[in-house]
């Protein structure tokens, strides 16, 4: 930890000391020197041995303890990064900035950012493993990948050949007691809106319409709970200006940050003709009303605001999208879908296939609109896709696909599935779940490298990931600590 911090836990378990010191080092997707080699330092001074990559991918081994020589060895892994989100009025530098960690209750927070459970727990339980000098165990090989959050490249590129184990554990998931088995695919979209500009200097001034107070979340885990989308919202608003004669153009629009992120805010810089701002401020009320219906149950603090322009949003310029831009950028936000497109048939409350519009971008030439399209079938990821891109070429906009990952597809017999379910009704007197989830992982990428592997996804309670609530239960992973080393107990042979 930093000399500006001081420790908030004043627990026993060394999972969560650790997680706070690994909360001083940035770890922003594609920022990751930094906690790659402090995990090389803090592994090689516990007598392991470190492979690092050019991607600041890791593979640490560990040895047997003392009786598990001829156990097979598993593989534990986990990702070096983090999504990095915060409240826009925030003010926090996610390249050098330590995150300011609280606590409530039995729940551990940051203070109006993300909190990088998401997946340092997972490199805080690796960390204990390695500075376990008790704990009975089969030899381990910890793999830490890197930009997990963005393109999975880290995963994507990683050389497997020197990994023996034929068994993984991830520790990617979110709920105690719950051990999840296969994973989404998925790849990113990209809906490019190209700009003319216009230099119109007629009676308007600048005003923020903005859409905020949106709770957000993991845009694979909490699609199926329909929470609104900023960036789509906002695209309603905007076209039921135009359709009611409002006189306004588009200087600038924005909204998310995270393609994996269901967007909280959005907002556009527009110009506004004098005559028209009762009538505008008119229907941003009644789009309060509206929207505050619609998301009464997912999202009540949603809010849509017309404000004069204050210098704290996107720059200003004299120049305006032409008309035909603003409607290209509004067709755009309306009709690319972003929800559940289909469910699962076989497996209850499981989502097959969706996509987010996570973020929107302004730049000089164009507007581009990503999303992360979802789906455990190729088809049904493809047709959405195929949609997209027709969609963009009838606009008269580009598109391009890029970034897939794969799947990870259930497997009917798993002898680490057996054993987790095993350890857990006998430690807790009750069955374990066993689940397939819609968000993506590495496993499907870390299998189709290594065919063989028998993969389970485990984690303690964390809530909220991706968004500046995220938090989770310090008892939880209390518990699966003891849980997870009685599992590595088990496999002897």
């Amino acid at each position: 930890m930093s000399k500006e911090q001081t420790r908030i836990y004043n627990g026993d378990s060394k999972v969560i000391r650790f997680f706070e010191d690994l909360s001083a080092i940035p770890r922003e997707s594609g920022n990751e020197k930094a906690i790659s080699d402090y995990i090389v330092r803090f592994a090689e001074e516990r007598g392991c041995t470190v492979s690092q990559d050019q991607w600041w991918n890791l593979i640490i081994k560990k040895p047997a303890a003392k009786g598990y020589e001829k156990a097979p060895t598993v593989i534990f892994q986990g990702h070096l990064d983090m999504v990095c989100e915060k409240n826009k009025s925030t003010q926090h530098d996610f390249t050098k900035d330590p995150i300011k960690l609280k606590i409530d209750g039995e729940m551990m927070y940051a203070q109006d950012t993300t909190l990088g459970a998401d997946n340092g727990i997972a490199v805080a339980f690796a960390m204990a493993l390695m500075d376990a000098k008790d704990a009975d165990h089969p030899e381990l090989e910890i793999l830490l990948t890197t930009q997990e959050e963005t393109s999975m490249a880290g995963a994507l590129n990683i050389d497997v050949t020197n990994l023996q184990g034929r068994m993984l554990i991830n520790l990617d998931s979110d709920t105690e007691g719950t051990l999840y088995v296969s994973s989404a695919g998925g790849m990113s979209a990209f809906h490019s809106v190209p700009i003319r500009w216009e230099d119109k200097r007629q009676a308007s001034s600048p005003y923020i319409i903005s859409v905020k107070g949106l709770l957000g979340g993991h845009s694979g885990e909490d699609i199926i709970k329909q929470r609104g989308n900023a960036n789509q919202l906002l695209g309603r608003v905007l076209d039921d200006l135009r359709r009611n004669g409002v006189d306004y153009n588009i200087a600038h629009i924005s909204g998310g940050i995270k393609v994996n992120a269901i967007p909280r805010e959005a907002e556009a810089v527009v110009y506004v003709n004098e005559a028209a701002l009762t009538h505008a401020c008119e229907r941003v009320a009644v789009w309060n009303g509206l929207l505050q219906d619609e998301f009464e149950a997912t999202d009540p603090q949603i809010a849509i605001e017309l404000k004069t322009y204050d210098n704290t949003s996107a720059a200003l310029t004299e120049k305006r999208f032409s008309a035909e831009t603003k409607n290209k950028v509004i067709h755009s936000l309306l009709l690319i879908r972003s929800g559940v497109f289909s469910m699962n048939k076989s497996i209850d409350n499981l989502v097959r296939s969706s996509s987010n519009i996570g973020s929107v971008k302004t730049s000089e030439a164009e507007v581009v609109i990503e999303s992360l399209v979802r789906s455990s079938l190729r088809s049904q990821l493809d047709l959405a896709l195929y949609e997209m891109e027709a969609l963009a070429e009838a606009l008269g906009c580009s598109f391009r696909a890029d970034h897939y990952f794969p799947g990870w597809p259930y497997r009917p017999e798993s002898k680490l599935r057996d054993t987790f379910a095993e350890v857990y009704l006998r430690n807790y007197g009750k069955p374990m779940k066993i689940k397939a989830i819609h968000a993506g992982l590495e496993c499907g990428i870390l299998i189709e490298k290594m065919p063989y592997l028998d993969v389970v996804s485990y984690g303690p309670d964390m809530y909220n990931f991706h968004t500046p609530e995220e938090h989770f239960r310090i008892s939880s992973v209390e518990r699966t600590w003891d849980y997870l080393t009685s599992v590595l107990r088990e496999i002897k042979e």
